[in-house]
């Protein structure tokens, strides 16, 4: 356990939170759309070397959008990759990049690193950010909804504790 672990940081409030939360949809979105350029090369592909026509569309985007079975497997794609960008960064160092620029982690509320499982059952109340709200509310323990139900908290870090990489 670092140094930074054993001290004890303040709650992160409402407005620190949205910052962070500003800064890490801005990514999410990128890897969202990389995650569907990538996808649709996959399914381009597929088209390319036989395994499926243009099901009687005109434009393959239009191929993708009403077939469900290659627009389902799709979202699911995209979605899954921006799932293991909040859940990789939150298990490995309790920080996305928003939360590090906000010089905000996510931790146990013993002050350990969250595990993946915890990171997995974050992302629903995470959802949009719409958990963070019970944080105006509750301005004596400053936990959201998400940290409520996963027995985490989102500390707001020292200068010197966050620096080092992510």
């Amino acid at each position: 356990m670092s140094d930074s672990q054993l001290e004890h940081f303040p709650r992160a409030g409402f407005r620190r939170r949205f910052g962070s939360w500003v800064y890490d949809v801005l990514i999410a979105f990128a890897v969202y759309m990389v995650a569907g350029a990538v996808s649709f090369l996959l399914i381009y592909l597929g088209y390319y070397i036989g395994l499926y026509g243009m099901q009687g569309y005109e434009h393959f985007s239009d191929t993708i959008s009403n077939t469900y079975w290659l627009k389902w497997p799709n979202e699911f794609w995209k979605l899954a990759w921006v799932s293991f960008f909040f859940v990789y960064f939150w298990e490995k160092s309790g920080q996305t990049l928003g939360m590090k620029a906000w010089r905000l982690r996510l931790q146990n509320q013993d002050g350990t690193r969250i595990t993946i499982t915890t990171g997995l059952k974050r992302l629903i109340p995470t959802l949009l950010g719409l958990g963070n709200l019970t944080v105006i509310f509750d301005r004596k323990n400053k936990l959201s909804l998400q940290d409520r139900l996963t027995n985490t908290e989102v500390v707001v870090l020292s200068l010197a504790a966050n620096k080092g990489r992510l």
